[in-house]
């Protein structure tokens, strides 16, 4: 909703609508800070009392964001609205977690996966909407009601899961990770949307990276390190965070191209182009019961595989459309999109957790918190970047949409070659697969 309101924001606030852009990433960056602390969090204090009070802190949040008069109020209001959006996400996953048996997962999951691609359709038609007849603060306010009826009725709900003996918490830990993301999760939104000067952001990149090592390092010796790195040794999990953050770079950046090639390519307005790619959400709430049975036929090795296929073939199809292709053509492609994108994050969420053992739930769920943000910027990011070098600093065409579809595309087909590694059985009892669930590892 906030991407479509900077232009009223900026002139409200009297600023430029470039230096605008620390609104969307100071949220960004503060839900990369603080996913991490999310499971310990809610070991210590249960997951209803983190959940309810995740979303009251964000509904706060946003109040205050929409009385905001300057834009370093705004900023530091974001920040607070993105440190109860890092509680929220993974802690809700966690209580989907140990709320369900493994068997019925998928069906947990799948609804899950519902808002979760709504949102990102929905939101550009609504934020225009408010914008332009009532105002841009009206983005935010929105967000108060939303805030006390999702708190009212995780409170009145939910189970208040929590640890037995919660392990001490890993400050040492959390400091470093903390500056690792927040200069990695910067220098990637600097490349789509740029902060600084873009030398000096790139600069970011080996300087993270030379953290995380140190983090690495640290976590061999810590005894509960606030990102659990062993996890990875899960080779479910694996596949589903770390090959799945690579299938979700193609994946994410197909919904911020579309609208992109709508309006710059195409000419038409931003509420023509919104109710094109709201065909999307069509598209993954009619697979919503197919997708179970899918998974239940093929496993999540082939279902995973083919997706990405899927995904790579629909997203470089955009490549050949023009202004001049029939509406029911583009809808139909849409419609696919969306159709591949919902059964493929179904499969990821679902996979990812297949074989993690109960007392680790709440530790795999900031790991994959964390792998899906950074996934999430970088696919933005990727396809930004893209289009910028595509085009050389020229008024982008449609051409050069056609080639950054079809590079956008080669992401998840890479992705295949982790999603083979999967064995035929593997997450077998989540999926119901009439194969052997493979001996545990």
């Amino acid at each position: 909703m906030i991407a479509v309101s900077i232009p009223a924001m900026a002139k409200s606030l009297g600023e430029s609508p470039l230096r605008l852009n620390l609104v969307i990433a100071s949220y960004l960056l503060s839900l990369a800070v603080f996913i991490p602390v999310s499971g310990w969090i809610a070991d210590r204090l249960g997951t209803r009392v983190v959940f309810c009070a995740a979303v009251l802190i964000f509904a706060a949040g946003s109040a205050l964001c929409g009385l905001s008069t300057n834009l370093p109020m705004l900023i530091g209001f974001r920040v607070i609205q993105g440190f109860g959006g890092a509680m929220m996400t993974p802690v809700g996953r966690l209580i989907l977690l140990r709320s369900f048996p493994r068997a019925s997962l998928v069906s947990a999951m799948n609804w899950m996966t519902i808002p979760a691609m709504i949102g990102p359709t929905v939101g550009p038609i609504v934020g225009g909407f408010l914008t332009s007849y009532a105002s841009w603060r009206w983005v935010f306010y929105l967000n108060i009601p939303m805030g006390i009826i999702g708190a009212v009725l995780g409170f009145l709900m939910f189970e208040n899961f929590r640890a037995p003996a919660p392990t001490r918490f890993d400050i040492g830990g959390f400091l470093i990770a903390a500056i690792g993301l927040f200069m990695f999760e910067f220098a990637i939104e600097n490349l789509g949307r740029p902060i600084v000067t873009p030398w000096v952001g790139e600069m970011f990149f080996p300087i993270s990276f030379v953290i995380f090592y140190i983090y690495v390092r640290h976590a061999r010796n810590a005894a509960a390190p606030v990102l659990d790195l062993n996890l990875l040794k899960i080779k479910t999990f694996r596949v589903g965070t770390v090959t799945g953050g690579l299938c979700r770079m193609g994946l994410d950046a197909t919904p911020f191209m579309l609208p992109l090639l709508f309006q710059v390519g195409y000419g038409l307005s931003p509420m023509q182009a919104g109710s094109l790619t709201f065909s999307s959400t069509l598209g993954a709430m009619l697979v919503r019961t197919g997708s179970r049975w899918l998974l239940r036929w093929l496993g999540f090795r082939w279902t995973l595989v083919l997706g990405a296929i899927g995904a790579a073939a629909v997203t470089a199809i955009f490549a050949l459309l023009s202004a001049e292709t029939p509406v029911w053509i583009v809808v139909a492609c849409v419609l696919a999109s969306g159709c591949v994108r919902s059964i493929q994050y179904l499969a990821l969420n679902t996979i990812s957790f297949a074989d993690v053992p109960s007392p680790l739930l709440s530790r795999s769920t900031s790991v994959s918190g964390v792998f899906q943000q950074l996934a999430r910027g970088f696919g933005v990011a990727f396809g930004a970047a893209l289009l910028a070098i595509v085009a050389g600093g020229e008024h982008v065409t449609v051409g050069d949409f056609r080639l950054v579809f079809v590079l956008i595309a080669l992401v998840p087909l890479a992705s295949t070659i982790g999603f083979l590694r999967l064995g035929e059985g593997d997450g077998a009892e989540v999926s119901g697969h009439p194969a052997q669930t493979p001996a545990a590892r």
